[in-house]
């Protein structure tokens, strides 16, 4: 099948059946227009094997170096993205639709993501391990941490053993009204925070739960509307450590 392509292609081309490294190379190059680059390799390994006693400089034109950056450039070339994408604001604007008549459950839900988005938290942060070996009540987030005011809710996450640099110690997050905003972080918090209080007022964790997430896509999908937003790493922003 494979060879027969090859075959199909040089027909089409007007090109000669003897495999010369130019002769594969725009075959590469056309052949990873409509299937995987990453299955050509099989299609030159068939080549060389149907054509060996034909053509014996076939291997050896395969091998060349010409045709390896062509098919490397082809695989990154046309490959396709395996990279999810990340939370956006009309997510968190679903999610909170959602939930017209929200029970605690579900306001602990959307605190978790609004602080995960707003508040460029990794997903280990806010939840526990899966594994119960795993799970360490010292990189909770504190209840007593939390500090509000009109405009912004501030709480203090613990520093984890692994952490170097500036967050190598205990880090304060600010989750702050953000202005012509659709989706308010700062009263989804408010509402959790209510809810919590009134049924667990002497628990001593903020947030304690499971979080079927993309373990990268609140940190990034935060990350991404503070550029869009015009914020940068260098400048003080709403919602991130300081």
């Amino acid at each position: 099948m494979h060879l027969k392509s090859y075959i199909e292609f040089c027909d089409l081309h007007s090109f000669p059946y003897d495999p010369t490294v130019e002769t594969l190379s725009n075959f590469i190059v056309y052949t990873a227009h409509y299937i995987s680059p990453l299955s050509i390799s099989a299609y030159l390994s068939s080549i060389c094997n149907g054509m060996e006693d034909l053509f014996p400089d076939v291997r050896k034109a395969c091998k060349h170096s010409l045709v390896l950056r062509i098919l490397k450039g082809c695989i990154r070339r046309f490959s396709l993205s395996q990279c999810k994408r990340p939370l956006t604001l009309n997510h968190l604007l679903t999610f909170s639709r959602a939930y017209p008549l929200p029970s605690h459950d579900d306001l602990l839900f959307l605190a978790l993501v609004s602080c995960g988005f707003f508040g460029l938290h990794r997903l280990r942060e806010l939840v526990d391990e899966d594994d119960p070996l795993q799970r360490s009540c010292f990189s909770r987030i504190r209840r007593f941490t939390v500090v509000s005011s009109d405009n912004h809710i501030r709480y203090v996450m613990p520093a984890h053993k692994t952490w170097k640099g500036l967050f190598s110690e205990e880090s304060s997050i600010s989750i702050s009204r953000i202005p012509n905003c659709p989706f308010d972080p700062f009263s989804i918090f408010l509402r959790y925070l209510r809810s919590r209080d009134t049924l667990a007022l002497f628990h001593p964790y903020l947030l304690h739960s499971f979080l079927p997430v993309g373990r990268h896509s609140l940190r990034l999908g935060g990350a991404t509307f503070f550029a869009s937003q015009g914020w940068s790493a260098a400048s003080p922003f709403p919602a991130a450590p300081v």
